[in-house]
């Protein structure tokens, strides 16, 4: 197995005079440097009403906790990565989930984007676009944090299944079984959502 890439110097100094120093101006550019990459994250996993700059602040409050937890066998920004999945998957479980998603809790945009799939209808605009992205965040908020979090990455992002094992520490098979399982559960609620949709036929007089 081949070594992981090495962090960047700039950051492997900067940590070590955190660890070492505890150099607050090094503390500072250590939380710039790394901001954009934290953002990022946090923004793609936000749970429902929650700030991304008071869970931003949280991920950088674990890292410098734990800092020197880190080892330089992996590079500091997969391990700062790993910390801030791990940050949203713990402000997801803390959300009550609903355990379905219901005919009325859709927009009228996500609700014209749903009859558009149920009817096979191919014109679609910006404004589908849109409701689709959405309809999809909603449906993904009936799954488990960590089936969430794998198909974020993987369906909405396009993340490799190697991203997933560097963001989660999860193993290959565990991110193909669970991205399969979330799937599928995902297919069932959208399966009873169209249910809810599609009105019964009246029964014969």
């Amino acid at each position: 197995m081949s070594a992981p890439p090495p962090s960047s110097p700039d950051l492997s100094d900067l940590v070590a005079r955190v660890r070492d120093e505890r150099c607050e101006r090094s503390a500072k550019t250590l939380v710039e440097r790394l901001y954009p990459l934290v953002l990022r994250i946090v923004r793609a996993h936000l749970p429902r009403r929650s700030s991304e700059e008071d869970l931003a602040q949280e991920v950088f409050m674990k890292m410098f906790a734990r800092i020197e937890q880190w080892r330089a066998q992996m590079p500091f920004e997969h391990w700062v990565s790993r910390v801030a999945v791990t940050t949203c998957l713990d402000a997801l479980r803390h959300q009550k989930r609903r355990p379905e998603l219901r005919w009325s809790d859709l927009s009228e945009t996500e609700a014209e984007m749903l009859d558009h799939v149920l009817h096979d209808e191919a014109d679609t605009g910006a404004g589908d676009t849109v409701g689709a992205r959405e309809l999809a965040h909603k449906l993904l908020e009936t799954l488990k944090p960590a089936d969430r979090l794998v198909l974020t990455m993987m369906d909405m992002e396009g993340r490799s299944v190697a991203d997933v094992q560097s963001a989660t520490g999860w193993s290959a098979t565990l991110v193909k079984v669970r991205a399969f399982r979330a799937r599928r559960k995902l297919r069932k609620a959208f399966a009873a959502l169209e249910s809810a949709f599609t009105p019964s036929p009246s029964p014969a007089s």
